[in-house]
């Protein structure tokens, strides 16, 4: 009897262990809900991008493709929230929607993984 029960309590003790994982920078392989929209401006410097988000480290995270499993920390010089003040820079608006996938790489994710702390 008291194998079974330390199994069981083993066994449950691994479950938020898969739900997410830390990565050591603040950030979690999140299962997190979506979709998760974003909005911006960004002035091309890194070429197309195919999604991201807006970190709750107020760096916007982004992936060239479907196919990346992790996203980039983008330059504050080249995304912004608001309307920048251009300085030789060609902002345009950003906006679109994200889902996140399992399994994926996302530092600072304001709504994953429930182990993001840094708010």
């Amino acid at each position: 009897m008291k194998k079974t029960i330390a199994l069981v309590l083993l066994t449950l003790a691994t479950v938020p262990l898969a739900a997410c994982e830390e990565d050591g920078y603040g950030g979690v392989y999140s299962y997190g809900p979506g979709p998760y929209a974003y909005d911006g401006y960004y002035d091309g410097y890194y070429g197309p991008i195919y999604d991201g988000y807006w970190g709750s480290d107020n760096y916007f995270y982004y992936r060239h493709g479907a196919g990346d499993r992790a996203y980039i920390r983008g330059g504050r010089d080249h995304f912004s929230r608001s309307i920048p003040d251009r300085g030789g820079h060609n902002y345009q608006p950003l906006h679109g929607t994200m889902n996140p996938g399992q399994g994926m790489h996302m530092p600072h994710f304001p709504h994953g993984g429930g182990r993001d702390h840094h708010r």
